[in-house]
């Protein structure tokens, strides 16, 4: 490459050779030099915060009359263009930086900075202006909650809500169907599928509710506490008006922190937002693992579902199907709970007035976020929605079930219901047949306490 190609920048720390063509400055290139380690860069959603945050800064400064309306106009239209994505090129540094994410906030500010000097024909400093009344310390913290919030606002509450709904359809599809229940993996009592389902429906609908809770907490910004937490360098009301700008734009209620302090040393509602996260995705395990069972087989398994035939399931064996949408749901909670231990280790690493490891919280949280949202979606669409029932299966399996005998209990006792559940299991016979011969019930009482579809309705049958 020749000389041509880089340009001379120069920060504090001296001058340093910048790609010609970059946006960024000299600060952002000690990071790229500094940090080669994964090649991940910051997520989409945190590039657009850190446009966010400087547009409602610039707004901030300039309704205080810290800063020239043109310069400050200047800087929102570069920070509105970053927030849109239409320069995330020139955000190249690694997730593994330094722990403030100081070397992030400087990649904005000096991508916005030179943005606006070509907009507005005048020199605009990327510290000086872009960052005034800022510290990264106080910008990055901010832009994991507002990353955090908006991504939870717009993508997983609207794609858990049509789970739920999926759900919802289904359990009113299979109402009627009953069903053989399981405990420890064995034949239990009746249960209907859409039971079943409606569990399922409850445990996404809990965590919506879970993660709605987080909000308040996450919505609460660090901006206006600049270096430690004192606001030094920043009007007192600079933080309100930042976020009152930011609700105002976004439609999300965002507030200025109680204690600053705290905001900016602790990152406790990140980490109470991915519990609830790994919550969601215990939960969502058990769904997906559930449909496994249930669709396994078809012959030699459960066989009482069968989930849509997506793909060839083997290179070898033909006609094979798998159960390819909840195992690849099942990987994303995975990553989602080990996301979680990551974010768990980045919240503890708070040290007196800065936590320090916040790249690393933002990039896990907000992809903890984005698959769970994603998977929710391919989950109802593509599993949930349309699988069929294979009714036959269950009846066959629902008629020979000799823990019907439970429903006897009342009437004939424990010990003689176990002595026909027994006899049925051994002789492979259905359990009527064997109380018959080994009570005095009648054949219609018989039917009358042994109807699955009764026994599905609990109580105490007599």
């Amino acid at each position: 490459m020749s000389d041509k190609s880089f340009r001379i920048e120069h920060d504090s720390m001296g001058e340093l050779e910048v790609p010609a063509d970059a946006l960024w400055g000299a600060q952002t290139q000690r990071a790229v030099n500094n940090f080669p380690i994964s090649g991940l860069t910051m997520p989409r959603q945190f590039i657009a915060a850190l446009g966010l945050v400087k547009w409602a800064s610039a707004g901030a400064n300039a309704e205080l009359g810290l800063i020239k309306s043109d310069v400050a106009i200047a800087i929102q239209k570069a920070a509105m263009d970053v927030a849109a994505g239409d320069y995330d090129e020139h955000f190249p540094i690694d997730v593994f930086q330094t722990g403030s994410g100081t070397s992030s906030n400087m990649n904005a500010n000096e991508v916005i900075a030179h943005l606006a000097t070509e907009g507005l024909g005048a020199e605009v400093h990327p510290n000086d202006h872009v960052n005034m009344s800022q510290s990264s310390n106080d910008v990055i913290p901010t832009c994991v909650h507002v990353s955090a919030a908006l991504a939870i606002q717009e993508k997983l509450l609207p794609a858990l809500r049509h789970l739920s709904a999926t759900l919802e359809a289904k359990a009113e599809e299979t109402d009627s169907v009953v069903k053989t229940g399981r405990t420890h993996l064995m034949d239990a009592m009746p249960v209907t599928l859409g039971q079943e389902i409606r569990a399922w429906q409850f445990q996404v609908d809990q965590g919506i509710e879970r993660i709605g809770d987080t909000m308040g907490r996450l919505t609460a910004l660090a901006q206006g506490g600049t270096a430690v937490g004192t606001g030094i360098n920043a009007h007192p009301k600079f933080g309100p008006k930042v976020a009152v700008l930011l609700s105002e734009k976004t439609g999300v209620p965002f507030k200025a922190a109680d204690n600053q302090f705290q905001s900016l040393s602790c990152q406790d509602a990140a980490v109470e937002t991915s519990g609830q996260l790994r919550t969601l995705a215990v939960s969502l395990t058990k769904l997906a693992n559930d449909l496994r069972w249930m669709n396994s087989g078809p012959l030699a398994g459960i066989g009482e579902i069968a989930l849509p035939a997506l793909q060839p399931g083997s290179s070898i064996m033909p006609g094979k199907v798998n159960p390819v949408i909840p195992e690849a749901v099942a990987m994303v909670c995975a990553q989602v709970i080990g996301n979680d231990t990551t974010i768990m280790m980045g919240g503890q690493s708070g040290n007196f007035q800065l936590n320090v490891m916040l790249p690393v919280v933002t990039y896990n949280l907000l992809q903890s976020i984005e698959i769970l949202s994603t998977a929710s979606i391919v989950l109802a669409d593509k599993a949930i929605a349309g699988f069929t029932v294979n009714e036959e299966n269950i009846q066959r399996a629902l008629g020979r079930n000799p823990i019907l005998v439970t429903a006897l209990n009342p009437v004939i006792g424990y010990e003689l219901g176990a002595a026909v559940a027994k006899k049925a299991y051994a002789e492979g016979r259905a359990v009527k047949e064997v109380a018959l011969e080994m009570t005095d019930l009648s054949d219609e009482e018989l039917d009358r306490l042994l109807d699955p579809a009764a026994l599905t309705e609990g109580g105490i049958k007599h």
